[in-house]
């Protein structure tokens, strides 16, 4: 690797403690996944330092406030205006060749890597995102199966743009997050050959209940799972003892894969047999669930991960981590305080069944392992 200047741009697995000020929700996590030795597959970021530096010495900064500031957030039409105004500002306005040559020569690093180019997604990781009382996922873009440098240039910009989107400023009126400090830094990485994908949470979302994982999963790349464009599959299993409580098997009907020839992701049916089965083995279930309590171990908290069974990898080794962020809906809230125990008779080791009941009253209460 090269001497790029990490102050603009890093790589997952340069060896730099994560700042989440400089990297953003999700490289920050890529970062501190790579370190901790999870399958994360491999890339960089460019940092909210390159992104302040050019929005301030392209007269940005002025043109964006005074635009925020005229804003009605109870008019949709007046916030997807200034939206529109604000991204068409980002996207238009030359990026200066200092701040530009960091990220040609962090491409080069990292393409020098393999034996021939591959593929990359390119994804926000707005300092505002994945924190742990307030989840910003889907607010920004992501951009899937770039092979050209100069589109790699050109959506690092569209993602900058994104912290823009009407979703993404309406979200913040709406909770008050201060605009003040806000900034983007951009996740350049390896795209996987998805056969599976999916997220997972380390808790049941339907109730809060932390002995559980829930995995939703269906045929190729992710994103179709995450916009909601297909019905997937959900799996719901013991987080002890890693066996499926219960399923229901999703319609599935369309995959996004990758275009090889076009250098893409196409959309396509998906056949009635495909439909009708889980996408998941047992085994793969396992496996996904092992990985999501991996990763609520090492953060120490319920997470919402996203994984993909890679193509082009043998079995054992095909399963990746993309991201993992903090749950916030019932992670936030109290836990309630149990009522006093009453006073029991003692006793003389255990049954099977106290056993059991020890194990359930356990579970009841949140216990994770």
């Amino acid at each position: 690797m090269s001497d790029v200047d990490t102050r603009y741009v890093q790589f997952f697995d340069g060896g730099i403690a994560p700042d989440h000020a400089l990297l953003g929700g999700k490289c920050a996590s890529l970062a501190t996944m790579t370190a901790a030795g999870m399958p994360v597959p491999p890339g960089f970021a460019v940092t909210t330092a390159l992104y302040d530096a050019f929005v301030e010495e392209s007269g940005l900064r002025d043109v964006i406030v005074k635009a925020l500031d005229e804003i009605d957030p109870d008019d949709v039409a007046s916030v997807d205006s200034v939206s529109a105004a604000i991204r068409d500002e980002i996207c238009s306005r030359p990026v200066p060749e200092r701040l530009r040559r960091p990220v040609i020569e962090a491409w080069a690093d990292f393409q020098g890597r393999f034996e021939r180019p591959v593929p990359v997604a390119v994804r926000s990781s707005a300092t505002a995102e994945d924190l742990p009382d307030a989840s910003f996922a889907g607010q920004q873009d992501t951009y899937l199966w770039l092979v050209d440098e100069r589109d790699v240039h050109e959506h690092i910009r569209k993602c900058w743009a994104s912290l823009y989107t009407s979703r993404a400023i309406t979200y913040r009126l709406r909770n008050a997050v201060p605009e003040d400090g806000l900034s983007m830094a951009v996740a350049v990485q390896k795209m996987v050959h998805a056969r599976v994908a999916g997220v997972a949470m380390t808790l049941n979302p339907r109730n809060g209940d932390r002995s559980k994982i829930t995995i939703d999963a269906s045929w190729g790349v992710g994103e179709a799972v995450v916009s909601g464009h297909v019905t997937p599959d959900n799996i719901v299993v013991d987080k002890v003892l890693l066996c499926v409580v219960e399923e229901h098997v999703g319609d599935k009907h369309i995959e996004l894969v990758p275009d090889s020839a076009g250098g893409r992701l196409v959309e396509r049916d998906v056949d009635a047999a495909r439909r009708a089965v889980r996408s998941l083995t047992d085994d793969q279930v396992r496996a996904v669930s092992e990985l999501a309590k991996r990763a609520e171990r090492h953060y120490g908290c319920p997470q919402d991960i996203e994984w993909a069974l890679d193509a082009d990898l043998p079995d054992g080794q095909n399963l990746l981590l993309l991201q993992s962020r903090p749950e916030t809906v019932h992670s936030s809230k109290p836990k309630p305080v149990a009522a006093p125990a009453k006073a029991s008779p003692p006793s003389v080791g255990f049954s099977l069944g106290s056993i059991t009941a020890h194990l359930t009253a356990g579970r009841a209460a949140g216990v994770t392992n």
